[in-house]
């Protein structure tokens, strides 16, 4: 199978983390998806197939256009607020197959200021 575009690439990457990468009811996955405008995190339970907690930057009224930066940190910091209200604090970070820097960083570090453990 040839991987043509960077998001074929991707989604290979993410396959492969996947198979060691699993949430279950004490240490859901933090997963994190990540397009050109936006960023989204969820959390989810593997074991049951269910979404706990959700958060993305269409939530955030105040976006300015070039700060993807600190839009993914306050993302992180409202998933961790959010799972703190379910009794939700460790998990397992899923980073979907992107590099671990960048918007996908902040996000984590946010999340981890927030009060979440992974």
């Amino acid at each position: 199978m040839k991987l043509h575009t960077r998001n074929d690439k991707r989604i290979s990457k993410h396959k492969r983390v996947r198979k060691k990468i699993k949430g279950s009811e004490e240490r859901p996955r933090l997963s994190v998806y990540r397009s050109l405008k936006y960023i989204y995190a969820q959390i989810i339970d593997d074991a049951k197939g269910h979404t706990l907690v959700s958060a993305s930057s269409l939530s955030i009224p105040d976006i300015k256009s070039g700060d993807t930066i600190s839009v993914a940190k306050q993302v992180g910091q409202m998933i961790a607020a959010e799972a703190k209200r379910k009794n939700i604090s460790n998990v397992v970070f899923d980073r979907g197959g992107y590099l671990y820097h960048g918007r996908i960083k902040a996000l984590a570090d946010g999340a981890r200021e927030g009060g979440l453990q992974f």
